[in-house]
Parts: C-alpha cells; sequence; structure tokens
C-alpha cells in the first residue's frame, strides 16, 4: 500500500510540474504575439523628407507633404521626356511593393482611357505607389469616377489630377460616327458634347478626318477637366485653396510625348 501511494504522489508532482510547464510555454507565447501586435500598432517613426524633395518610393505621409502640386507637376513632365527618350528610370518593383504595403501616399491622380498603349505609369516613367489610375475609354467623368478622385485627393493625399486623353481614340471615333452598340452607347453619348464643340469649318466630322478626331480630343480632355470643377465642389474647393491643382494632357501614341493644357484655373468672379 506504501508503494502505491508513493507512486501516486509522485504521478501527482509530475504532473502539477507538466502544468506549470505548459502555463509558462502559453504565457510566453501570448506575450509573444502581444508584443508583435503591440509593435504593429505602435506609431512608425516620422520620415524626414526635405521641402521640395521626392522620395524615392512614396512611403510616408512626409513624401506628400514635403512637395507642390506644381513640383509633381514637373515631376511628370520629367518623366514622361525621359520616357520619350527612352532613358526610363530602372526601378526595384519588388523593393517598392514592400516599401508601400503598410500604406499609401500617391502623389497624383490620373484620368485615363482603357487604350492599351496608354499605361499611365509607365508613359509618366513612374513607380508602385505613385499614383491613382482611373481608366475608362474616353477619359471622362462620372459619380464614381469622381468619387474615387475625392477620395484619392481629399483621404488619400494626392495633389495633382491629370485628365490624361491620346491619340487616336477609338472611343472619340466612335463618338464622331454616333456608333450605337449595347452599353458603349451610352458612353459614346459623354463624349457627342466634345464632337458639337468642334466649329464646323466644311471639313469632313468623321472619324476618317484625322485632324477632326484630334480636335475633338482636345475638346473632350478640356471638357472633362471642367466636368470635375463643376460636379466635384470638394476638389473645386481644394484647387481654389491652391492644395491641388487639375490639368488636362494629351498623349501621342506616335511619338510617346504628352502635350500639357496646364493653364491656370479661371478665377471665380468676386462676389459685391
Amino acid at each position: 500500500m506504501g508503494n502505491v501511494r508513493l507512486r501516486t504522489i509522485e504521478h501527482g508532482v509530475i504532473r502539477m510540474e507538466r502544468a506549470k510547464h505548459f502555463k509558462a510555454v502559453a504565457l510566453a507565447v501570448s506575450m509573444l504575439f502581444l508584443g508583435a501586435a503591440g509593435a504593429a500598432d505602435a506609431p512608425a517613426a516620422k520620415k524626414v523628407v526635405k521641402a521640395g524633395t521626392f522620395c524615392e518610393t512614396q512611403d510616408a505621409r512626409e513624401c506628400q507633404e514635403a512637395v507642390t502640386p506644381q513640383l509633381i507637376l514637373e515631376r511628370f513632365k520629367q518623366g514622361n521626356a525621359r520616357f520619350a527618350s527612352g532613358t526610363g528610370t530602372r526601378r526595384d518593383y519588388l523593393r517598392q511593393v514592400e516599401a508601400t504595403a503598410a500604406g499609401q501616399y500617391p502623389l497624383a491622380s490620373i484620368v485615363s482611357c482603357i487604350d492599351s498603349r496608354v499605361p499611365a505609369e509607365i508613359v509618366f516613367d513612374q513607380g508602385i505607389g505613385d499614383l491613382f489610375n482611373a481608366r475608362v475609354a474616353g477619359n471622362i467623368v462620372n459619380e464614381d469616377i469622381l468619387g474615387s478622385l475625392e477620395f484619392a485627393s481629399k483621404v488619400t493625399g494626392a495633389k495633382l489630377v491629370v485628365v490624361l486623353g491620346h491619340t487616336s481614340c477609338g472611343a472619340i471615333k466612335g463618338a464622331c460616327d454616333d456608333v450605337k452598340l449595347g452599353n458603349l452607347t451610352a458612353l459614346i453619348a459623354k463624349i457627342k458634347p466634345a464632337v458639337d464643340k468642334v466649329p464646323n469649318d466644311g471639313t469632313d466630322r468623321s472619324s476618317k478626318n484625322y485632324a477632326f478626331v484630334e480636335k475633338v480630343a482636345d475638346q473632350n480632355v478640356r471638357l472633362t477637366v471642367e466636368a470635375i470643377r463643376a460636379k466635384s465642389p470638394l476638389l473645386k474647393e481644394m484647387e481654389d485653396k491652391g492644395e491641388i491643382k487639375i490639368v488636362g494632357a494629351m498623349y501621342d501614341v506616335k511619338t510617346g510625348k504628352v502635350a500639357w493644357d496646364d493653364a491656370p484655373a479661371p478665377v471665380p468672379p468676386k462676389k459685391s
């Protein structure tokens, strides 16, 4: 009986020791996860960026705060010049993926056509995290795209809005020819005002007239810029305050060059 009692006591001690061990392990694991969570929740160290300079990757709010809308516009102009001359920047895209994984702080928003020949990031020689790109045939705007632009500028901090048209645009040609085709019919109707805006000089007003098509494309960009200002009081107010800049541009699919229409926005008349 004494041996049985002794073995029972020994087994009890062993179970207690095991329980203590498992509790210690559980506590250590909990502290490890809590520590990791705490580190993730802790505010990131503030990045120091000299005013008027750009970050290599847009990985912090300070990268946006260091530059103005005009500086960003100049950056995009220089980027297109590099692209068109074949001297584009070599980038480590995987490194940019890692750097921007925790958040995005783009410089600009581009409203461009879905045309496969006009990829905005490449055309402006920009990298991952540098810009938002809303693409739709004919680079027009509706409530969805306006809401996206408002999110980009007001919430995320982008300071430049570019409406990017291009030469030889199929949607523009469709509007010139008054094409009817499924849901495309309603989209083309949004481009028709640009067709009507081009003065009738007696020449052919169809897609067969290259010069006419390009005039319509130019007008379409201008009307889209005006529509952004007219239909988004939020963006218009930001532009009036100098917080953002809204400009138009035309990409030439034959040369890779972008022509800019970045005249200052009209100043609203003062209330008497």
